[in-house]
């Protein structure tokens, strides 16, 4: 048994029932990504547990969490994210969210057709950059560590694409927008309120974030992570992984599968080259392999 460092006691998974899967979480507002591993550690102890990317504690929605060797296969999961952004004009604020010291206050009213203009910015590929509270690492040293002490840095634009992005309502009274935001990886929704409130000049901040998908999970066929107490629970809620990746699927045979488990290349039977394919035994992910002109080479193992 080992005691990890927030005092967690894990049971090698040697020593328990394993699971190869993904579990579409729905994370709770205040808790970090983290939190929701830990959680799902003590339920099933099993130790080899992590998410397919951050979600802030601020924040609520999808969280794919990998469990077993399905940690294996991150990389390969599609990373496109959507998000219902709740934005809040009048104030800016230091960490462009509603935990953060309003900064300025401002008196101009926007319409809904101001918004709808202003969204047209954000359409596309853009640069952002990144709120100045955020783990992102400059020089070795995460930025809102800079934040806190005070520090300056130069923050470098991040290129990211906003494949859709919708007013859904406004509050004009309130002055409260709800956004639809459809993007690639890595994108920052607070500094899309930012950025949204300077081109409107009336500041704007986030009061609410829901994520609504994380790749191939979608919000409503997650599960509350108050539902996922113990193994069993997390059992009937593991998506095979099958299902999650966005590759041709070859279904291998005794022979092929004695041949992978050796690490040998398969012949190629029309994938074509350069693509990655899924190699299924017994339904279950055999490898992931990449195809050449004459051959499927083995890329890992499972």
């Amino acid at each position: 048994m080992e005691i990890l460092g927030d005092g967690e006691k894990v049971v090698q998974e040697n020593s328990v029932p394993s699971l190869f899967g993904v579990v579409n979480v729905y994370k709770p507002v205040g808790m970090t990504s983290h939190d929701v591993v830990s959680k799902l550690r003590r339920a099933t102890k099993i130790k080899q547990i992590g998410h397919t990317g951050t979600l802030d504690p601020f924040a609520e929605g999808v969280l794919p969490i990998c469990i077993g060797k399905a940690t294996r296969l991150i990389e390969y999961f599609e990373d496109d994210k959507a998000y219902i952004a709740t934005v809040q004009f009048g104030k800016s604020t230091t960490t462009y969210d509603i935990e953060g010291d309003v900064v300025k206050e401002f008196d101009k009213k926007v319409s809904y057709e101001d918004i709808e203009n202003a969204l047209e910015n954000f359409e596309g590929e853009i640069f952002q950059i990144p709120p100045i509270y955020s783990a992102i690492k400059v020089n070795g040293k995460k930025l809102y560590d800079y934040a806190r002490s005070g520090q300056s840095v130069k923050i470098e634009p991040r290129k990211v694409f906003i494949e859709e992005i919708k007013l859904q309502n406004f509050d004009e009274s309130k002055q409260v927008a709800k956004i639809l935001v459809r993007c690639s990886k890595g994108t920052y929704i607070r500094s899309i309120a930012n950025d949204l409130g300077e081109i409107l000049a009336c500041g704007g901040y986030l009061t609410k974030l829901v994520r609504i998908k994380a790749g191939r999970c979608l919000v409503e066929n997650s599960v509350r992570l108050e539902n996922l107490t113990n193994f069993e629970s997390v059992k009937s809620s593991i998506i095979n992984p099958i299902e999650m990746l966005p590759f041709k699927q070859v279904i291998v045979d005794d022979m092929q599968h004695k041949k992978i488990m050796h690490g040998q290349a398969l012949k190629n039977f029309g994938i074509k080259h350069g693509d990655f394919v899924i190699l299924i035994y017994n339904e279950n992910v055999n490898a992931i392999g990449v195809a050449d002109e004459d051959f499927i080479k083995i890329k890992k193992v499972f």
